[in-house]
């Protein structure tokens, strides 16, 4: 027998299986009581509630700040009209909020991405820039004029404003980015 034959044969042998076997049931048996370690020094407490509220497992307290004899006064939520804030809007805080729709639209004109070109976009008419293809929700408003106050509409939610629109983008919350946003469009070829 050669070599090889024999090197062969001594593979299949039972003491390597059983070798092999026990290697595995030993990586076993350490992953389990690594698991039950770390199980054991990272406990979150278990709720012994009973699936309601009366009866929930209260965890922590709130400590509610000295007002002395003062009531606490709820404070109203203002809201800023759009023609107030878009007076005060800076250009320059509108760049920074262009970072956000720079992956779908380029302010060259006649330069269209996913989104149509927005050079000169204040102002302009509503599904108006040549060479991009619109969606029928905008084609329906044609004849209308992207003026600032269209704009921060479109800008805050642009599926309710023009439901079936092919834009993805959910909006912008605050009137403040809106306002910053349109200011510096205005700037870009306007």
């Amino acid at each position: 027998m050669g070599l090889r034959e024999r090197t062969d044969r001594d593979m299949l042998n039972t003491n390597n299986l059983i070798k092999l076997g026990a290697s595995a049931a030993g990586a076993l048996l350490i992953m389990l009581f690594a698991n039950w370690g770390a199980s054991a020094l990272y406990k979150v407490a278990q709720d012994e509630a009973h699936g309601d509220e009366e009866h929930a497992v209260v965890r922590g307290f709130n400590i509610a700040p000295d007002m002395g004899d003062e009531v606490e006064a709820e404070e109203e939520e203002v809201v800023l009209a759009f023609a107030d804030v878009y007076a005060e809007a800076d250009p320059g805080k509108g760049e920074r909020v262009f970072g956000k729709c720079r992956a779908c639209h380029k302010l060259e004109e006649g330069a269209h991405a996913t989104g149509p070109a927005l050079y000169g976009i204040v102002g302009h008419e509503v599904a108006a820039m040549d060479g991009f293809s619109y969606s029928d929700a905008l084609l329906a408003m044609q004849g209308n004029v992207w003026t600032p106050e269209e704009l921060n509409a479109w800008l805050e939610d642009p599926r309710a404003y023009a439901p079936g629109n092919k834009m993805t983008f959910a909006g912008l919350n605050k009137v403040e980015d809106r306002a910053n946003l349109i200011a510096y469009l205005a700037t870009i070829g306007g």
